[in-house]
């Protein structure tokens, strides 16, 4: 699964994402893509498992690109522990994802079978998430 080598601190705030993607927003490298419609949280997990579906369908033929990386640390406090007594450890980590954002890039593979394997991709990304194509927004 993809984690950072290293980072800068430990645990961070939630933030806001409200925001509208200000780069990663066109198709840079491939043919067909997969765009997010709406912001939230892709876990590394989801991920992952968009990438094997994708990849299981191509037989290893055509070429992916992920776009985001999951570099924001997700933290979580054990079950049935009071309140207080600081942030919880290191869970998880996933990528924040504005709106219009591209999370995969797919080419070297026929449109019949690229829309297929992000249509599969796309059931496992926790957000809202649309296919385009090259020439299109």
């Amino acid at each position: 699964m993809l984690t950072p080598k290293k980072m800068k601190f430990r645990k961070y705030q939630r933030g806001s994402m409200r925001k509208v993607a200000g780069r990663g927003f066109t198709i840079s490298f491939g043919d067909f893509a997969l765009k997010s419609v709406g912001s939230g949280f892709v876990t590394a997990r989801q991920l992952e498992a968009g990438r094997r579906a994708i990849t299981r369908l191509f037989k290893r033929g055509g070429q992916i690109w992920i776009r985001v990386f999951p570099d924001k640390p997700i933290t979580k406090k054990p079950n049935e522990t009071r309140m207080g007594k600081g942030k919880g450890d290191v869970d998880h980590f996933s990528a924040v994802v504005e709106k219009g954002r591209i999370i995969y890039e797919v080419a070297g593979i026929d449109e019949k079978t690229a829309l297929e394997g992000l249509r599969l991709a796309q059931g496992k990304i926790a957000t809202k998430t649309k296919i385009i194509k090259k020439n299109e927004i």
